[in-house]
């Protein structure tokens, strides 16, 4: 059986595209908690996504997504479906975005439990996101999970393609 999530990938422009291959484009993504993600930066970000059930509309299940991992609702825009993307786990993520310029006062995302440390015993709960952040293109690239680069990739290309 295929996994499948479905997301939101926010986008703004800031100022004048800078000369050469800079770019002036910032995206929200979303550091994973937990304690396995506590210390990394590198690759350990995503766009906030969750799972959804088969007959529930992407759409909906993203802006739901959205709100659990980040406490607040995705901003009114208009959302278009950037594609499906398919993880190295097997997954299939459903990703819409939209330009927004979405500044929430804070970021509080729901929890998950986890036995911590692993054979302890104990049972700990950690946030799902423990924080999120625009981020300028070139640094997503590093900070998003490898998996997910394609939907940056594929926002890049959805833009150049509609300057036309």
């Amino acid at each position: 059986m295929i996994v499948r999530s479905a997301g939101i990938l926010l986008y703004r422009r800031r100022g004048p595209a800078p000369p050469g291959p800079a770019s002036n484009l910032e995206v929200w993504i979303a550091h994973m908690g937990g304690p396995f993600w506590a210390r990394k930066e590198t690759h350990a970000w995503s766009l906030p996504k969750g799972e959804y059930t088969a007959g529930e509309d992407p759409l909906a299940a993203a802006h739901r997504e959205f709100t659990e991992e980040i406490g607040t609702p995705a901003p009114d825009a208009r959302y278009y479906a950037l594609g499906d993307f398919r993880q190295p786990s097997g997954k299939i993520i459903t990703v819409f975005a939209a330009e927004a310029d979405f500044q929430p006062e804070q970021v509080v995302s729901n929890t998950f439990a986890l036995e911590w440390p692993k054979g302890s015993g104990t049972i700990s709960s950690f946030p799902e996101i423990d924080r999120a952040e625009w981020t300028r293109e070139a640094d997503a690239r590093s900070r998003l999970v490898k998996g997910q680069l394609p939907i940056l990739d594929a926002l890049v290309q959805h833009l150049r393609n509609s300057r036309g």
